[in-house]
């Protein structure tokens, strides 16, 4: 079973730009695995909280300019 994690900052992402994702992310798999693998894939996309995470050793927080609308 292909399984696809992504991790992304909390509303960074509409619930469409969400879909679209695992459309799109499916569609590759099936492309390099064949038709077999479409219903035992899985997306998973995790957001994580403002805050629950460090980059560069910073803390990060997502800015209002990134945020879905």
């Amino acid at each position: 079973m292909p399984f696809i994690n992504i991790k992304t900052p909390e509303a960074a992402l509409s619930t469409a730009q969400k879909t679209e994702i695992g459309h799109r992310l499916t569609e590759l798999i099936v492309e390099y695995f064949s038709e077999a693998v479409r219903p035992h894939t899985m997306v998973l996309i995790e957001e994580v909280r403002d805050g629950g995470y460090f980059r560069a050793d910073e803390l990060f927080v997502l800015p209002e300019a990134y945020r879905a609308e």
